[in-house]
């Protein structure tokens, strides 16, 4: 190849359709491609000129295309004219920030040895920092589509340049200057959010921030999530998303978000300004300022283009083998491990490049802490199978740019042998969503025992122990934005989705719900009542067991979805938190039980042994309701629903706890053990307070749907006996 510099040179075929003036046309024409380098890949600036840098194996060729500032109008186009292995570069002389381009790759057609080339389709760069979207936004109707709509084996010849996305290069940008908190686990509660819903309708926050990056740093926004002591907001994706065309057709949008166009791009609608990275890390620095890290909900299993019948918008038109898993004999199709058409294939090493990348940019340039992987499993596939020693795993344990961030699996996709719960590598946490159902069933009315209540509750032992990790590696919620909200869990026997036009066919069917005998809204005060007590007990036995736990925002102030378990589709007040109708004593019940975490930690970092002390008392002994341990009918007994957890015996720091249970519908009596307890948490008053001492010894009733945490006041009762009455 050539490595000379040459003129940009006209386009195959048709003139260039120049309007951006006189100017832009001269400067055009004045500009030469030079050879330049192979790397960084991507665009960046250059001293007094722009580098391109782009990845294909398969190209013949790789046109650079410019466009007018606003990406109307192509003022001129040439080949990049230099290749290094895989990668095409040039350097434009002149160029600076601000350059909006597109690209086109040349290649054979033919599909079916999955060689999708069609230079007629304007491609953006994978490693684009800031998108041009098109004036009026995305249009399906025009011809994003490589092949033609009746005949598949055919290119479309249609120019979709005017209405397809570009970049726009970025110069330096420098990381935010707050440093970020750096919680330890122990101290880790996540608070999963979307940036829009979370304070659309938040009072306190201005009118036009409301919805925004810069909402979620409001004052107001601060405020209620350190009043809740949350260290952790987990964000749904907020990388540059494309709405996808069936939910176009119906009007809706792609709520969510998991469905990226941009990888290193901050979703521009979330933006109060014109400016949404600088608006996305002034957010990062007042919530890091405020105490609070930023995990970012990423989305590496699949892109925007779908399907085989998908459009092409620029990894499939620029090198589609390259990019994308086809299965085995079959290159005209696709792997569908993310249920969205493609899965891309981390094996190659530039779509490992290309993931490394991007995160290595959102922590530097944009200061976040962290990240939670969608469908984690396939980073993890080097084969069919997943591999916890893949390829992924090493590269980014060994990079210094990476270190100390949090990272967070979904452990589950849809390739073989999916659910992946436990086998991530250690260091990494991972969504537990066996806490989740073993909890609801248990306090819900579904099958369950008190043998599985206790495992979810002290870490599941049986997912991370036997593997070397830490308890606080099970990511504990037991709701997620994916299927009911806490508020509707007790509210609804079965999905509302109607709003969503499939017919109320989509989203789980078996939610492990109960709507406490009426479905959906009521006035009827006993359904009301039991609701809210149940709202308490999930929340308690969430935020008091072993592991890290996930708040899903919303859950804390009763918001509803009104029964919709699959929102994902919508942007409205469905979604948006009611916070006008907040239930005040369920935010001070979470704000109490969260203190209670931070001081007293009931289940700690440790594994627990079961094992006697020197006192004959063991680090933590279950309970039977008479006060002796139980035995193993008991356990697995599926009809019993109480239990009582005593943790930390005398010489092991820290006083006694003891954690009672009962999720039956009906009072029960539990003998306690000797001491002197002092009511922590009782999950039957509202704001969960209690100032109540109980004799040890001795018989308490224990009240249905109920959950209480005792401490042992011992040295204090000592001491107030050593004192005598007061006078």
């Amino acid at each position: 190849m050539d490595t000379l510099s040459q003129p940009l040179s006209q386009p195959l075929g048709q003139p260039l359709a120049h309007g951006g003036g006189a100017a832009p046309r001269a400067a055009a024409q004045q500009r030469a491609l030079e050879a330049g380098r192979a790397w960084p890949l991507g665009a960046s600036v250059d001293g007094d000129g722009v580098n391109f840098a782009v990845v294909s194996a398969q190209a013949t060729r790789i046109e650079l295309c410019l466009f007018d500032a606003d990406g109307e109008r192509e003022l001129a186009r040439a080949p990049l004219p230099a290749r290094s292995g895989d990668v095409w570069h040039g350097r434009l002389t002149g160029a600076a920030a601000g350059l909006v381009y597109g690209l086109r790759a040349h290649g054979p057609w033919r599909p079916e040895r999955g060689l999708r080339f069609n230079p007629h389709k304007l491609l953006l760069d994978p490693w684009a920092r800031e998108i041009v979207a098109p004036a009026g936004g995305f249009d399906w109707n025009q011809p994003h589509f490589g092949a033609e709509a009746a005949h598949a084996a055919h290119t479309d010849r249609r120019d979709n340049a005017r209405h397809a996305h570009k970049a726009r290069v970025v110069g330096t940008e420098s990381a935010p200057t707050v440093p970020p908190p750096r919680h330890p686990l122990a101290q880790t509660v996540l608070y999963e959010l979307h940036v829009r819903a979370f304070t659309k309708r938040m009072p306190g926050v201005p009118e036009h921030e409301r919805g925004t990056y810069a909402g979620l740093a409001s004052d107001a926004a601060l405020a209620h999530l350190t009043r809740l002591g949350i260290t952790a907001v987990s964000l749904l994706p907020v990388q540059h998303k494309l709405d996808e065309q069936a939910l176009a057709a119906r009007g809706l949008v792609n709520h969510w978000g998991y469905n990226t166009l941009g990888f290193f791009c901050p979703e521009p609608r979330y933006a109060a300004g014109s400016e949404p990275r600088r608006e996305f890390r002034a957010m990062v620095e007042r919530l890091h300022a405020a105490g609070i890290e930023v995990i970012l909900d990423v989305v590496f299993n699949h892109t925007a283009e779908g399907g085989v019948h998908g459009p092409t918008l620029s990894w499939r038109g620029l090198d589609n083998l390259g990019w994308y898993r086809v299965p085995e004999g079959d290159p005209a199709g696709y792997e569908n491990w993310s249920g969205c058409g493609n899965t891309l294939d981390i094996r190659q090493p530039r779509v490992l490049q290309f993931v490394l990348d991007s995160l290595r940019y959102w922590v530097g340039a944009m200061g976040v802490d962290g990240f939670r992987f969608d469908l984690a499993p396939v980073l993890g596939r080097d084969a069919a199978h997943f591999d916890r020693a893949a390829a992924f795993f090493k590269a980014l344990a060994q990079d210094p740019a990476l270190q100390g961030i949090k990272l967070i699996a979904e452990p589950w996709d849809l390739g073989p042998a999916g659910w992946q719960l436990g086998q991530f590598p250690a260091g990494w946490l991972e969504w537990n969503d066996r806490f989740r159902d073993t909890m609801r069933a248990f306090w819900l009315g579904g099958d369950g025992t008190r043998g599985e209540f206790a495992l979810r509750l002290a870490g599941s032992a049986d997912l991370f122990q036997q593997r070397a990790r830490l308890p606080l590696e099970s990511v504990n919620y037991i709701v997620s934005h994916d299927g009911f909200d806490l508020a509707d869990l007790v509210s609804y026997d079965l999905r509302h989705n109607e709003a969503n036009g499939e017919d109320n066919r989509d989203g789980p069917a078996h939610n492990l719900s109960w709507n406490c005998g009426w479905e959906g809204p009521t006035t009827q005060p006993d359904v009301l009542a039991r609701r809210a007590r149940l709202e308490r007990a999930l929340l308690a036995t969430l935020l008091l067991a072993q592991g890290t736990p996930m708040l899903a925002a919303g859950d804390e102030i009763g918001h509803s979805q009104r029964g919709n378990n699959n929102p994902y589709c919508q942007d409205n007040d469905i979604t948006w938190l009611d916070w006008d109708s907040a239930d005040d004593s369920l935010v001070e019940f979470t704000v109490h039980v969260l203190d209670i975490r931070r001081r007293l930690m009931p289940l700690g970092m440790r594994w627990y042994t079961g094992l006697p002390d020197a006192h004959g008392l063991a680090d933590l002994a279950w309970l039977h309701r008479s006060g002796r341990p139980l035995t193993v009918a008991e356990w697995d007994n599926r009809s019993s629903r109480v239990l009582g957890a005593l943790v930390g015996a005398p010489g092991g720091g820290g006083a006694r706890l003891l954690l009672l249970v009962n999720a039956r519908d009906m009072d029960v009596e539990f003998q306690l053990p000797a001491g002197h307890w002092l009511v922590e948490l009782d999950t039957t008053q509202p704001d969960g307070r209690s100032d109540r001492r109980l004799p040890g010894a001795g018989g308490h009733a224990l009240p249905a749907r109920s959950l209480l945490l005792l401490r042992d006041d011992a040295p204090a009762a000592a001491a107030r006996e050593a004192r005598g009455p007061t006078r």
